[in-house]
């Protein structure tokens, strides 16, 4: 079932990872639900990550984006990227680019590693941006993000 993440009951208290986002916009709504099904995702011939542990992140306004655990990704694929950004619902995003002989996509991948509270479960999990890999694949079907 979809977890609502909602306005959360923790803002400004003290010894949380509180998203500061809510203050200004309380009505910003995330959602973590699974993805059902194994979902792949390959890039310049090459598997980068499959797994069936995979969930959806649907934020307001915004296309979702499916997040995969880091330990079902082929990492050694990837090269770290010096980009970051912030977001006031989720933190700091690292960032990562696929190398695989010559082929490269530079930030491909992004993901929360210290993520506030309210998303937790994006902790130790990595999402790819569609459009700099192959392809997304739900069980063999390729995926289009809805």
């Amino acid at each position: 079932m979809p977890k609502n993440i909602g306005v959360p009951k923790n803002i400004g208290m003290p010894g949380t990872n509180s998203a500061p986002g809510f203050r200004d916009y309380p009505d910003h709504i995330l959602t973590l639900e699974p993805v059902v099904g194994s979902l792949r995702v390959e890039a310049f011939g090459q598997t980068i990550a499959e797994t069936v542990a995979a969930i959806w992140l649907r934020e307001s306004r915004y296309v979702p984006a499916i997040y995969v655990p880091r330990g079902d990704v082929r990492f050694g694929l990837l090269r770290d990227s010096e980009t970051t950004t912030y977001c006031p619902f989720k933190g700091t995003a690292s960032y990562w680019s696929l190398q695989i002989g010559d082929d490269f996509s530079g930030d491909a991948v992004w993901g929360y590693n210290n993520p506030y509270d309210e998303v937790a479960g994006l902790a130790d999990r990595v999402a790819f941006y569609p459009d700099r890999v192959g392809a997304i694949l739900l069980d063999g079907q390729s995926l289009q993000t809805p």
